[in-house]
């Protein structure tokens, strides 16, 4: 199965490039490449009854003639006849149609019934030879991802010649879980997958292939939570003295959310078995102050801290907060910052700090994963918006410290919980489900594009009166294949015709990294009214002084995502407004009403969840998008299901390497699940 897909039949040099377009190189990456959907034209109907629409008939073809009508287009024209009646078939720009069919022999023809060139006809059907296996016509179609030259059609060919393959395909679970869960073999799921019977037939696959799945994931997920707990990480005994004179020191009074997310760390870093926890909250719920209470407490152990963050101004942003939590108590001294953009003698005084202890709490992006950091004692990494680096970055962190530290992640991304039980099934979770006293979450409101004027004039006068607005665009530059503004367009706009009198920057992905910190630092410093971005401001530090977002094109993101973005604003007193601009002046969906009246990020995810799948919570993960094709994950029967299988899995002690397709999935996935 891993020979190259170049030594199937049929498979040119040509069809081999197209197919790792798509990323298909070997037999068992198209074997494992499922439909995206089905076309049905499983049911022949007579040519008397035919109707407008797909349809599928057995008939004789005869009078086949080919002709160029213009430069540049070619019809094949034919008459398919069944005894009750005839019917015209027609193909444009398929010239070997009138070598390729013989004349008087029976096929089986499927195609769309509709009117062409000023006659009901058949159009671009499907033809293959009653006597033959059909691939391509009269029974339930397969419709697969395509690039340019390389259609559904060739794909199902090339599956053909490997459907004997298909069949001898050794299983990947146990008998004991196929018989238990009532499931089909593997190699017959993958053969009905592909080459369905009856709907019947597609099912049975569908629920086996979606087993395996979430077995997969959920057994990666388990097998690193214990070996996690085969691990030894130092004990960091709770000092309640400390506890109560830094939530003492704070300025204002942390919620009931923020204590118990505390409290379930300081119980975590007091067992010898290294915490594994996750902090989801809110943009703006207070995660960093309940990490700073957990570093305190390993600082006053003796123990360093580690905090990660994914961009240098972020990392910038949680140095200048540890320092100004942990100064009452006198240990700001004790935090020190670590950037890849510092001069080569402020990395060298850092990393000097870092190895001789003097620096207790240290704040860096990717350069906290050099070679040239040597951790004294590591007790403790935070990883803020975890999700955003690879393992392999989170892991070498980790083993800096000679033992396996204590490890909390934070993310302001909602995680559903039948998600997190299958992609994150070895942390313990924590929320942090309520909003400090005094925040108001921002005022969301579609508008339709007839109504921009207005708006701008609105907007205007919150600009006038001082504050600052973001203007989110899906796109970079414009395009030719989506429909949406892009943030070039917008600044080009804005900055020369609606807000000329204001001062307006441009921020994307594809600056460098210096020139997206001097913009939003600049940003920040209020040298701008208008930053118009794209979604590079989603993981960002806090601006308080920005009151408005504009995001344009909403449809192009996720709920999840939208309610990050908007998370952005209003992070002051002053009241924030986001205005989500439609790109067209239809019926807003389902899914963008709920961001006007809903503001609980969690029930965003879950509606995103269920309309969208995991992709739209985590558009990009490390080492690849969730790869979810068949299962539900809002399926908590089948994922309840195979998480009880996974840990039976495990207690019957049975070895994953006597499945070999199951282990190397397993491992991929734990790429993709674990966390250290």
């Amino acid at each position: 199965m891993d020979g190259s897909i170049s030594e199937v039949k049929g498979v040119g040099d040509n069809v081999a490039k197209k197919l790792n377009i798509l990323g298909i190189k070997t037999k068992s990456d198209l074997i494992w490449n499922f439909p995206r959907r089905y076309d049905d034209f499983s049911n022949l109907t007579k040519i008397s009854n035919i109707q407008p629409g797909p349809i599928s008939i057995k008939a004789k073809i005869s009078n086949v003639t080919g002709r160029y009508v213009r430069r540049g287009l070619h019809i094949t024209e034919a008459l398919a006849s069944d005894g009750s009646s005839s019917v015209r078939l027609l193909w444009f720009n398929q010239p070997y149609r009138s070598k390729a069919i013989k004349s008087n022999h029976e096929y089986f023809i499927s195609g769309s019934f509709e009117l062409g060139r000023g006659k009901f006809a058949i159009m671009n059907p499907s033809a293959e030879l009653a006597s033959d296996f059909p691939i391509n016509a009269a029974r339930i179609i397969p419709i697969y991802k395509e690039t340019k030259g390389l259609k559904s059609f060739t794909i199902r060919k090339i599956l053909a010649e490997l459907k004997k393959e298909i069949e001898e395909i050794a299983e990947n679970l146990p008998d004991s879980i196929i018989k238990e869960q009532k499931l089909i073999s593997l190699s017959r799921a993958l053969s009905q997958i592909h080459f369905p019977g009856s709907s019947e037939e597609l099912e049975e696959a569908k629920k086996r292939l979606a087993f395996d799945e979430v077995f997969t994931l959920v057994l990666a997920a388990l097998i690193t939570k214990q070996e996690n707990n085969l691990s030894k990480a130092p004990k960091i005994l709770f000092d309640e003295k400390l506890a109560k004179k830094f939530v003492e020191a704070l300025p204002y009074k942390l919620t009931n959310a923020q204590r118990k997310v505390a409290w379930q760390i300081y119980q975590d870093m007091e067992r010898e078995i290294p915490a594994n926890r996750l902090v989801e909250g809110d943009v703006g719920s207070g995660k960093t102050v309940v990490a700073a209470m957990a570093g305190v407490m390993a600082i006053s152990r003796g123990f360093q801290v580690a905090v990660m963050a994914p961009t240098e101004i972020l990392a910038r942003q949680h140095a200048d907060n540890f320092s100004q939590l942990l100064k009452p108590l006198g240990l700001d001294s004790k935090v020190i910052l670590l950037l890849g953009s510092m001069k080569s003698s402020q990395k060298q005084n850092a990393h000097k700090k870092i190895k001789d202890g003097t620096a207790q709490l240290i704040v860096g992006t990717h350069a906290l994963i050099s070679e040239k950091v040597d951790m004294k004692n590591l007790g403790l990494a935070v990883i803020d918006e975890q999700h955003r680096f690879g393992v392999e970055q989170r892991k070498t962190l980790l083993a800096k410290a000679g033992h396996v530290p204590h490890l909390i992640s934070m993310t302001a991304t909602p995680i559903p919980r039948s998600l997190a039980l299958t992609v994150y099934g070895e942390l313990d979770v924590s929320v942090i489900d309520e909003m400090p006293p005094g925040r108001k979450p921002a005022v969301t409101e579609l508008v339709s594009p007839n109504s921009k004027a207005q708006l701008y004039k609105k907007v205007d006068k919150e600009l006038e009166d001082g504050w600052q607005m973001f203007v989110v665009c899906p796109l970079i530059s414009e395009s030719d294949l989506l429909n949406y503004l892009s943030a070039e367009e917008v600044y080009k706009d804005l900055s020369s015709k609606v807000f000329k009198h204001r001062t307006v920057a441009l921020l994307h992905g594809k600056l460098k990294s210096e020139q997206k910190e001097q913009i939003m630092n600049d940003f920040i410093a209020k040298k701008y009214d208008i930053l118009v971005s794209t979604t590079v401001i989603e993981v960002g530090v806090d601006v308080p002084n920005a009151t408005i977002m504009l995001i344009e094109g909403p449809e192009r993101f996720g709920l999840a995502q939208i309610h990050q973005l908007r998370g952005r604003i209003g992070r002051g007193e002053h009241q924030g407004y986001c205005y989500l601009i439609m790109s067209d002046s239809k019926a807003p969906s389902k899914r963008l009403l709920a961001l006007e009246r809903e503001t609980d990020g969690f029930k965003l995810a879950e509606l995103d969840l269920e309309l969208r799948g995991p992709g739209a919570i985590y558009g990009t993960m490390q080492h690849g998008a969730l790869d979810l094709r068949l299962a539900n994950i809002s399926d908590t029967k089948l994922i309840a299901s195979a998480r009880n299988q996974a840990q039976k899995f495990l207690d019957s002690g049975e070895k994953l390497s006597s499945y070999p397709e199951l282990a190397k999935n397993v491992h991929k996935n734990r790429l993709i699940t674990s966390l250290n």
